[in-house]
């Protein structure tokens, strides 16, 4: 209680206090070393207009908490410094976020006149998302398209922001969502059945990939909520940003990143059995295709 009550006080902004205190403790990253020499932030790109980073896992993107050091924002701004803009709420315009849980690619505009572009690009619905993930259990489909309005579960609306599916008698203001699926490879996590797979969605909804891969009931690796808090075992939650595509009348962007959950690590503790895709253009193509007309 001493500790939520340290961070009540020190810490103004709700979005922030859970982004800080409700994920941290959910994702259990109290009993876990997370910040290792392979969790680290990494630069991407760099140019006049946009910075784009590969986003470590477990991650809070900025925090108003001045103890909190391992926030994108701190780490940036030590990069960075000259960067760093003090009128701004948080330093920094981040025109998107990923999740605590999510690493991956993401992009901060590094002006007024770039951050429009991008914010009118994600408006516009001309910004193409690609994830990699790991899912429990084997997916027999190659493709699937998860067409399903997404809401807020009444019940966590205080607690882990927890999201819910429409026909969840607990779902509040559902709205559109839509999650293309495609099958890469199947395989075991830690012996047990699971697959790899590509996610491209069309809506941008607070958890909406996690939701809806819970939906389908492949629940993602190490997804401390949506497993109902029992998938503790695994370091990350195996969800990660592979690729963004921004269209702006700024600079175009184009950013992949590398697949951080290969068989080649062995903390991954992924074994594939079986190649169903490559990641290359035309996977990436095939999973726009899919969800063209939803």
């Amino acid at each position: 209680m001493c500790i939520f009550t340290h961070f009540i006080k020190y810490m103004t902004n709700l979005y922030d206090i859970l982004n800080t205190f409700i994920f941290i403790i959910t994702n259990g990253i109290i009993k876990k070393k997370k910040f290792t020499e392979f969790n680290v932030l990494k630069i991407l790109h760099h140019s006049e207009n946009f910075l784009v980073i590969n986003k470590p896992f477990d991650m809070v993107i900025n925090c108003n908490n001045p103890n909190m050091q391992e926030s994108v924002q701190c780490v940036i701004r030590k990069m960075f410094p000259n960067l760093a803009n003090p009128n701004l709420c948080h330093e920094f315009y981040f025109v998107h976020r990923l999740d605590y849980a999510t690493s991956g690619v993401m992009c901060i505009a590094l002006n007024k006149q770039s951050a429009r572009a991008a914010s009118i690009a994600f408006e516009g619905r001309k910004v193409q998302k690609y994830y990699i993930a790991v899912v429990h259990g084997h997916i027999n489909s190659p493709s699937i398209i998860i067409n399903v309005p997404i809401g807020r579960d009444i019940r966590e609306i205080n607690g882990s922001r927890k999201m819910c599916t429409n026909d969840n008698q607990f779902c509040t203001e559902p709205r559109k969502s839509c999650t293309g699926l495609m099958v890469l490879e199947k395989g075991y996590y830690n012996n047990k059945a699971a697959t790899k797979i590509l996610l491209y969605p069309t809506t941008g909804r607070r958890h909406q990939l996690r939701v809806h891969c819970a939906y389908i009931g492949h629940v993602i690796v190490g997804d401390y909520t949506y497993s109902g808090k029992t998938d503790v075992e695994p370091y990350r939650t195996f969800l990660h940003a592979l690729r963004i595509i921004i269209h702006n009348e700024v600079e175009h962007l184009d950013i992949n990143t590398m697949d951080p959950f290969t068989s080649t690590i062995h903390k991954n503790q992924w074994k594939p059995s079986e190649t169903i895709r490559v990641v290359n253009d035309k996977t990436f193509w095939d999973i726009q295709q899919l969800t063209l007309n939803t």
